[in-house]
């Protein structure tokens, strides 16, 4: 099976002084507004690209952890992954540090540690931002 998803973006105005929004097909969300300020100055409001990335990738790793987890006959009570983004300039994204928190009964810390390290290595979104150091820090909760 084969499943699309689309976003789109609207920009007015150059890179520093403009602004724009962005929205999802679905509506899962409304629509965001977009600055070159929210980008790279502050995270006060709005969003950015690489927010919306940590959210993907925050979600896709849960998701493929989960899967691997149930698969080994552990299947999680909980799992909360926070994703960072680090957005330089003039370089552009440098970094994804990806924290994962678990409650997954009847798990040792090192196996959970291993499933976070194969789940980052696998997920699709992972595989697809592999030109950036991705890196993760796991913590079994008992």
């Amino acid at each position: 099976m084969t499943v699309e998803s689309s976003a789109s973006a609207t920009w007015g105005g150059d890179l520093v002084s403009g602004k724009g929004t962005v929205r999802p097909a679905s509506g899962a969300f409304p629509e965001l507004a977009i600055t070159w300020n929210q980008r790279a100055e502050s995270r006060a409001s709005g969003t950015s690209p690489e927010e919306l990335i940590a959210a993907a990738h925050a979600s896709c790793l849960s998701m493929a952890l989960a899967n691997g987890l149930a698969g080994a006959g552990h299947p999680p009570d909980r799992l909360d992954t926070t994703a960072r983004v680090t957005f330089a300039v003039p370089e552009g994204i440098t970094a994804i540090h990806l924290t994962v928190k678990g409650k997954v009964p009847g798990m040792d810390a090192s196996v959970f540690t291993a499933a976070v390290e194969d789940a980052k290595a696998n997920c699709p979104v992972s595989k697809a931002l592999a030109a950036v150091p991705i890196t993760a820090e796991a913590t079994l909760e008992l």
